[in-house]
């Protein structure tokens, strides 16, 4: 039975919840990074979109209590299933205590946040770029481009070919995957140029995508505006309540000619690429 403490109405059709789910799954993908699986409703999995990402109030455990909520992104969301998963690092105080959750715990999120990534329907070829926990986010935007049969091609970079990850996920979904590492310099940002324009030669990108990195937003930024690509951005930043009311996440971004202030879980985090100051 869905318990729900409360419901914030946020930009029309999104819905908000504040539940608790109980944990079906909290294994090692490698040695850095877990999946967290939490067993939920339909009614909730329904409102998730491709970039959206939920605050999880993290328990206490091994003597340290996390005051603040964590923001993470959707890894997942399965309504045939009933799940929602999320990849997360162990960092902090916060995610070391949600290491701690086993199977049959209950963790409160809230969520789902923000604004989601969209497809235009002329974006016929999209071209993924992230590394590390940013692939999280792009996840389930791969899921939606499968879904509307549109050719993906997916740029996964990390430090060490043993931390790639998702690379198996989007093969699944029909994207052309390309690995680049750290560990072999093949994640250069010349190299990584090299590969895009190519793409771009080949009528293989329509669309940039990426999370996170300020590396390769301004990296996408140059090739975009050269070559008149468009693209959109998922923006990581520390955040309090997640629902713009503490101003916690606001950032400068570029509109109209001028420099404006927004909220990054409210009115983003997915940002026109253009828009963001690197």
């Amino acid at each position: 039975m869905l318990r729900v403490d409360q419901t914030v109405t946020t930009t029309p059709p999104f819905l908000t919840q504040e539940i608790s789910l109980p944990v079906k799954g909290n294994t090692p993908v490698n040695s850095e990074y877990r999946l967290l699986v939490l067993d939920a409703p339909r009614e909730l999995l329904d409102l998730c979109r491709p970039g959206q990402f939920f605050n999880l109030l993290c328990p206490q455990a091994g003597g340290e209590a996390p005051y603040l909520r964590r923001p993470m992104s959707i890894y997942g969301f399965y309504p045939e299933k009933g799940e929602l998963h999320f990849l997360y690092k162990v960092t902090g105080a916060g995610t070391r205590a949600l290491a701690t959750l086993g199977t049959g715990d209950e963790l409160n999120v809230v969520g789902p946040l923000g604004e989601p990534f969209s497809i235009e329907d002329d974006w016929q070829h999209l071209v993924l770029v992230a590394r590390g926990v940013g692939l999280a986010t792009l996840a389930p935007l791969a899921i939606e481009a499968n879904r509307l049969s549109r050719k993906l091609t997916a740029i996964c970079s990390a430090r060490h070919p043993d931390y790639l990850m998702s690379t198996e996920h989007f093969a699944a979904l029909g994207a052309d995957v390309i690995t680049v590492t750290d560990d072999d310099g093949s994640s250069s940002p010349q190299n990584l140029e090299t590969i895009l324009e190519r793409l771009i030669a080949e009528g293989c990108a329509d669309a940039f995508y990426t999370c996170g990195s300020n590396r390769l937003l301004r990296l996408l930024q140059k090739v975009g505006e050269a070559h008149g690509v468009p693209g959109q951005i998922a923006l990581e930043q520390q955040m309090a309540c997640g629902l713009g009311m503490c101003q916690c996440c606001v950032r400068p971004l570029k509109r109209d000619g001028a420099i404006v202030y927004l909220r990054v879980c409210r009115e983003g985090p997915v940002f026109d690429m253009s828009e963001v100051v690197a």
